[in-house]
């Protein structure tokens, strides 16, 4: 499951960097002076930085509630765990306590919840 995410970011990654190069190439072969042009970088490259920015606080947003919804499942079964285990041994303590009773007591209590 960690593969898949890093899939993801690897991904993400190349496109980012894939639309800042052609960007960057775009600008660089476009018949424009020097001024110009470096007004351009400057502009693209500050907004390739924003969407960097608006991008990178989203993925940390969604991480940060898939982290707090796992934890919170996490716990949802941890307690249904440990109440389940609870049974158990209430059950065993049952049934080994009507074991020494002679054995009946176990045997037909079970008859009953049937």
């Amino acid at each position: 499951m960690v593969e898949k995410g890093n899939d993801h970011g690897n991904f993400l990654k190349g496109v980012l960097t894939g639309a800042i190069l052609g960007a960057l190439v775009g600008v660089l072969f476009a018949p424009k002076s020097g001024k110009e042009l470096r007004a351009e970088l400057k502009k693209k490259g500050g907004e390739a930085f924003e969407e960097a920015k608006e991008f990178y606080s989203d993925a940390r947003g969604k991480a940060k509630a898939i982290l707090e919804d796992a934890q919170h499942r996490a716990e949802e079964l941890r307690k249904e765990a440990n109440r389940q285990l609870t049974e158990a041994r209430l059950r065993a303590k049952e049934i080994l306590a009507g074991e020494e009773g002679g054995g009946t007591e176990a045997s037909s209590s079970k008859e009953n919840e049937s």
